[in-house]
């Protein structure tokens, strides 16, 4: 296995902790309008328990799960309350709650989540909008992450570190507590849905827990591509895909501040495929993405609406050994002065995924102006073990100065950071590639 001289692996790992939860609504008891006839019995019988216990007992009871629980979540008998309200729709005609017994019923109807149990990948990261704390030289920024917990249920977190001058990256503490935001608002119907989602301002970023709301998403938010789009004002949007445990759809999520997020399903046809990449400014006055529409080959997709993508323009497809079975994008474009890198995996034998790159040019994307021979990053020894071997991939990675700023998952498990000098990359591609967009002409479609 050849080494990239100019990649330089940092020995930062991210590994999922299981001791990292939020508490989920409790099935059978989940939301009402979920909840079938022997759901609804269950859940009456169990009000109808906490109704019948003594009011000491009742105390106790709550005494008991405070001691148990308080210190592992923020505002939990404001959540129980909350719980419990939500159950009311559900629940048959009873007697008013007192304050304790109403707490009691929240509390059984909740029940606690490892979030990141199992794994914690495919990263993705972007300038943090706040600059202001970082020091000389240095970028501050957000790691976004793809959590996985019981079930295989997959959800959105975060990070935050920064990078110095000379490219050591360096990672905040973790806090040790975590939440889901509040709905702010949710509109659902018609194949389309908007959900505004808000955590508290001034916890900890890593406190941030973006858990599936709707159900097109209710088996996991997956695989989100962070962008910094345009200057100023500066607004994030993230590609991710939507899993509802049949079926799969691209969806849209932006913000401005990384406390406030809107979620909305993407449309077209072009959204129906996973692995969406938008590119961080508009394109002669049109939204441009990079997508896999076929599960093969990468097209450049052109849009006036942010929220609808159809047709595409196949420009690149699998051309050496280690990209054979298909290739993808690696997240959003970045653009340098030699024009846009979009870093790619590729899949060979025995389904091993590698990482590479292709340089694409600045006015018109559909070019390709050179191309990796060799992976960038391919499985070290070390790294082949894990959730899903022989990977390594990223959702999307940034320019710092004189190099990119690369974080990468390993084998579906954990996460590394490596950095790469930007001269030596472009110098080390294959400009044998400037002719490939005339052979997809008996590709593509119409458009």
């Amino acid at each position: 296995m050849s080494k990239i001289p100019f990649l330089n692996r940092q020995a930062i790992h991210l590994r999922p902790d299981p001791a990292r939860v939020i508490v989920r609504s409790f099935k059978p008891a989940t939301e009402p309008r979920d909840l079938n006839p022997t759901d609804k019995t269950r859940a009456n019988h169990i009000v109808e328990r906490v109704l019948a216990l003594d009011p000491d007992v009742a105390d106790r009871q709550l005494s008991e799960v405070m001691e148990n629980f308080l210190g592992r979540h923020r505002n939990l008998l404001q959540t129980f309350e909350a719980r419990a309200a939500e159950m009311e729709e559900a629940l048959a005609d009873h007697v008013a709650f007192t304050q304790t017994q109403r707490q009691l019923v929240g509390a059984y109807f909740l029940n606690e989540y490892s979030f990141e149990a199992s794994a914690l990948f495919n990263p993705s990261i972007v300038p943090h909008p706040d600059q202001s704390v970082s020091p000389d030289g240095s970028l501050r920024f957000i790691l976004s992450l793809r959590a996985v917990g019981e079930g295989h249920v997959s959800s959105l977190t975060f990070r935050s570190g920064f990078v110095t001058a000379d490219g050591t990256v360096n990672i905040d503490p973790t806090a040790r507590l975590a939440s889901s935001p509040d709905v702010v608002k949710l509109t659902s119907g018609a194949g389309s849905d908007n959900v505004d989602v808000s955590f508290t301002v001034g916890n900890d970023i890593s406190e941030r827990v973006i858990f599936p709301v709707t159900e097109a998403q209710s088996n996991g938010i997956e695989d989100a591509r962070f962008v910094q789009f345009g200057g100023e004002p500066k607004i994030y949007y993230a590609t991710y895909t939507a899993y509802s445990g049949r079926a799969i759809r691209s969806e849209l999520l932006e913000t401005s501040d990384f406390v406030s997020f809107r979620l909305t399903n993407l449309k077209g046809s072009a959204a129906r495929n996973k692995g969406m990449a938008l590119f961080p400014q508009k394109i002669d006055g049109k939204y441009a993405m990079i997508a896999r529409q076929d599960n093969e080959n990468l097209y450049l997709i052109y849009s006036d609406d942010l929220y609808t993508w159809d047709g595409g323009q196949p420009i690149l497809k699998p051309l050496y050994p280690w990209e054979f079975v298909q290739i993808g994008n690696c997240g959003s474009p970045i653009e340098l002065d030699e024009g846009w890198l979009l870093l790619t995996h590729g899949v060979g034998p025995v389904r091993k995924y590698s990482i590479g790159a292709a340089l694409l040019d600045k006015k018109d994307p559909s070019k390709v102006l050179a191309r990796l021979r060799e992976p960038l990053l391919r499985p070290h020894p070390s790294e082949r073990e894990g959730y899903v071997p022989n990977v390594v991939y990223t959702c999307g990675a940034m320019r710092h100065h004189d190099k990119i700023i690369f974080p990468y998952a390993v084998s579906d498990t954990f996460c590394n950071f490596a950095t790469i000098d930007i001269a030596s990359l472009i110098s080390a591609m294959d400009r044998s590639a400037l002719g490939q967009r005339s052979s997809f002409l008996s590709l593509a479609g119409p458009t």
